[in-house]
């Protein structure tokens, strides 16, 4: 069963330089390390001012580099060696101090001489005070850096060390994570491909604060759209949740059906495969009241209407000549794998996933899923209880068996 993580086995050197949140880069360092990366922590010295290094050490099981002339073996001189061996480098938190050594090319501590050693992915995460943030320099240092390829991790706005709020606060720790592992992904089996997915369920007004929809979470969409940028996918995620979406992947956000079949046409366009995870509402109201619907005003009469097929759709695209792979979703309550067949032949999918909502643990709201994956040649592989994200990694492996290219 594939469980595929960008970060198991790489070698990452994270920078941690003198902001006063240093101490969140040891979360930071703990995240790699609970996902499999091999962790090596370079510090200035301001950094080991505020944060002790023996904190990294019993995390990460590594010593820790702050000295750029300490030897780590009898002729391995730090800073090199740690930078050519890197898979990536991750400066977190960046001052401004370090962002304008890193842009001007100078190396004076182990975080910078590391910089210019290394020819690995490099990411950067800025936290200062708001001002110095937006000052002219430290904008045109960012700029150049990432002219040179660097990925930029932007500050978010909140309270800062000075008791101000404004922009400048390190950025969550799970998105610096997160974002390395999107960078890390891109020579996975999925790299070249454009997927599109859709999550969550859609809602159909009936007035201005009234509804019709269903009890979709849109966890396994998103599931399923963090898998495929784990394996280095470009993906498009069309959503109705509003919920974070995973690094790297690009998010439509919609709420009706109606808008949800405009994004996904739009984005099939140049796509390799559709995977339609939503659930899609299958009726709308006719009228939607323009103001809210009293209670005084007696039980209203709901005229309803179907709303847009967006599978049937697609599938009458393929048939006129489109290569695009479409992947559905079948919840049912009963009669599971009859009702599943049906839904596969009549809108002419490659594949669908198949799940009994009722099962404990499985379908809307949950972590994991219990399903049965179909296919359009006759084959079907019933899998056991998994989280969402197993369930969406042993997907993508159908996806590559059915292309003719076997997983990794």
């Amino acid at each position: 069963m594939s469980n595929r993580n960008p970060l198991a086995d790489r070698r990452v050197a994270l920078g941690v330089t003198g902001s006063i949140a240093a101490y969140k880069a040891v979360t930071i360092a703990s995240s790699l390390t609970q996902q499999g990366a091999l962790v090596d922590v370079v510090m200035t010295p301001e950094a080991a001012q505020l944060v002790q290094p023996l904190s990294f050490q019993a995390i990460t099981h590594r010593p820790v580099a702050i000295d750029m002339f300490h030897l780590l073996a009898e002729t391995e001189i730090g800073h090199v060696s740690i930078g050519r061996a890197a898979d990536a480098f991750v400066v977190a938190p960046a001052t401004a101090n370090t962002i304008a050594k890193l842009a001007l090319g100078l190396a004076d501590d182990m975080v910078t001489t590391t910089a210019l050693a290394t020819r690995a992915p490099s990411l950067l995460a800025p936290a200062m005070e708001t001002g110095m943030w937006q000052h002219p320099a430290t904008q045109e240092h960012i700029a150049t850096l990432r002219q040179r390829g660097w990925h930029i991790i932007e500050p978010e706005a909140g309270h800062l060390a000075s008791g101000a709020t404004g922009e400048g606060r390190l950025a969550p720790p799970e998105l610096i994570v997160d974002t390395l592992k999107s960078v890390l992904a891109q020579d996975g089996d999925l790299a070249g491909w454009r997927v599109v997915v859709t999550a969550g369920g859609t809602r159909e007004p009936i007035d201005p604060v009234r509804y019709i929809s269903n009890r979709s979470s849109g966890k396994m969409g998103y599931a399923l759209a963090e898998a495929a940028r784990d394996r280095g996918a470009a993906v498009t995620l069309t959503s109705t949740t509003g919920a974070p979406v995973p690094a790297g992947v690009a998010l439509v956000a919609v709420e009706r059906a109606a808008e949800m079949r405009e994004a996904v046409v739009r984005a099939i366009a140049e796509a390799d495969v559709l995977v339609m995870a939503a659930a899609v509402a299958d009726y709308q109201p006719v009228k939607v009241a323009p103001n809210k619907i009293k209670k005084r005003e007696g039980l209203p009469a709901i005229d309803l209407e179907s709303t847009p097929d967006i599978l049937a759709e697609v599938s009458a695209a393929r048939a006129s000549g489109s290569g695009l792979m479409v992947v559905g979703f079948a919840a049912e309550t009963n009669d599971l794998l009859a009702n599943a067949r049906a839904k596969l032949a009549q809108k002419r999918l490659d594949l669908l996933v198949a799940n009994d909502v009722t099962l404990e643990g499985s379908g809307f709201g949950t972590d994991t899923n219990k399903v049965t994956i179909l296919d359009r040649h006759g084959g079907e592989q019933d899998l056991p209880l998994l989280s969402k994200l197993e369930v969406a990694h042993a997907l993508w492996d159908r996806v590559l068996e059915l292309r003719g290219k076997p997983a990794r």
